[in-house]
């Protein structure tokens, strides 16, 4: 099993816990295992498999059938993850369910949509022997509304053992009402205070640790009590010391959620938004802001960071000015945490989330089934920037916790260091219609009119150098 590490910046006690750890920085120390060895080196590259397999929304020829082995379709894809420098495969809802995977019929059980049961063990096989690992996306918060225990439980009412699985109250005439997941009806809450729910979704986290996947996405992490996760997840590490657990958290405090619930890692939400936000409407000081608070989470833990996933409109959609996307790819690269490349966003696909029905299906298309050459109209400069940028990060291992350093800051020209106490690297981001001075350093990587300049970004480049600490 992989070594957990002891961590420099893992410190997630709440206050009263914590001790002076150095004289630079106040930071907590606690009992509470830090994240595996393996993960500073990761990169993830998430796919929502019931889209990508275009197995929902439901084909024109009819439902998905499970002797189409429709899982299987991804593997020709594995290699292209390889190609782009990822080191692991991020699964959206795989498990039995009736619509869009987060309304799960049976845990246990692959969905017939994307096959058989067997055919997660030859995709997770063909991962691993790629040296990819798998997460899972456990939804563990809620139920669809058609699973046996939710129908036990209306059939047999109050008092019923079924019942007790769920948060609900009776009405004055005796009826069960079974709360919903923020009003989606279709979403059963699952009563996270039951032990057997406990016990429940232990059960199904070894099961699948077991079959092959070393890490789970927990959805909506945020609307289940805290303490639920600190009882469950040490169960679960019992067994699988080297299991990572990125928990769904989209407000709040995020480093007191880590601590209190005991996940590795929470989604970094806040970071999200403001890198499409700050490039788009010219106002770095939101993402300055943003990574002054990054850069306290990451005394605490080391975020799951992106700029695109199966829930938000895609990053090309969001930026409108093509020039500056390359700018959003870098931040991923550079700053602090693990990241994600959403499918797709390595080529420029573009689509936008609609409050509404099928709202979702722009940002979850099908991919064509025999691997990324059938693909048509992609931004091939894109994904080769996204290969220089992963394997720059790959090659640079400490930028998993790397604190970031503002060294200019105005609206629409920004120069940060990204630092440990040994290494460094210059990030430098212009929006401007103007160059923007730079100080020396070894150039490791910039866009093309850039790299033509001395000491200088072009209008609207990047640029990232090296820079010794002498030079600093």
């Amino acid at each position: 099993m992989a070594e957990r590490r002891p961590g420099d910046y893992a410190s997630r006690a709440p206050p009263g816990v914590a001790t002076l750890l150095s004289a630079r920085d106040t930071w907590v120390k606690m009992t509470m295992t830090p994240e595996p060895d393996w993960v500073r080196h990761m990169i993830w590259w998430r796919v929502y498999p019931l889209g990508f397999v275009g197995a929902f929304p439901e084909p024109a020829t009819g439902p998905a059938r499970p002797d189409e082995h429709r899982l299987l379709r991804l593997i020709p894809w594995l290699d292209h993850a390889l190609r782009l420098g990822a080191s692991g495969i991020a699964l959206g809802p795989i498990f039995a369910s009736s619509t869009h995977g987060y309304d799960t019929l049976d845990h246990f059980r692959i969905d017939p949509r994307l096959g058989v049961d067997s055919d997660f063990d030859r995709l997770a096989a063909e991962a691993h022997a790629r040296g990819l690992r798998i997460q899972l996306d456990g939804v563990f918060n809620h139920v669809g509304r058609d699973h046996p225990r939710v129908q036990d439980a209306l059939r047999d009412g109050p008092g019923s053992e079924a019942l007790r699985w769920f948060r609900s109250d009776v009405d004055d005439r005796g009826r069960v009402r079974l709360e919903a997941f923020e009003g989606h009806e279709q979403l059963v809450a699952l009563n996270h205070d039951q032990p057997a729910v406990r016990r429940y979704v232990v059960d199904v986290m070894r099961h699948w640790l077991d079959r092959g996947a070393g890490a789970w996405r927990l959805d909506a992490a945020y609307s289940v009590p805290s303490d639920f996760w600190a009882d469950v997840l040490p169960q679960v590490r019992h067994s699988h010391s080297d299991a990572w657990f990125e928990a769904e958290v989209i407000h709040g405090d995020y480093s007191a959620f880590v601590a209190s619930s005991t996940v590795d890692t929470v989604t970094q939400y806040e970071l999200w938004k403001a890198i499409w936000s700050s490039i788009e409407n010219g106002n770095f000081y939101e993402l300055d802001w943003a990574l002054r608070r990054h850069n306290d989470m990451l005394r605490s833990f080391v975020p799951a960071t992106f700029i695109g996933n199966h829930d938000v409109t895609r990053i090309a959609s969001q930026i409108a000015d093509r020039r500056h996307l390359p700018h959003a790819v870098v931040l991923l690269g550079l700053l602090g945490g693990t990241p994600t490349v959403y499918a797709g966003d390595e080529f420029g696909f573009r689509g936008i989330k609609e409050d509404r029905a099928g709202g979702d299906d722009t940002i979850r298309p099908a991919f064509p089934v025999h691997g990324p050459d059938a693909l048509e109209h992609t931004d091939e400069e894109l994904f080769r920037l996204h290969q220089r940028i992963i394997g720059l990060r790959r090659r640079h291992p400490w930028l998993h916790h790397a604190r970031t350093r503002s060294e200019v800051l105005r609206n629409r020209q920004y120069v940060i260091t990204q630092e440990t106490d040994d290494d460094a690297l210059v990030l430098a981001l212009n929006l401007d219609d103007v160059e923007l001075p730079v100080g020396p350093g070894s150039v490791l990587d910039s866009d093309v009119a850039t790299g033509e300049l001395a000491g200088a970004v072009a209008p609207h480049g990047w640029s990232i150098t090296e820079r010794s600490f002498a030079e600093s």
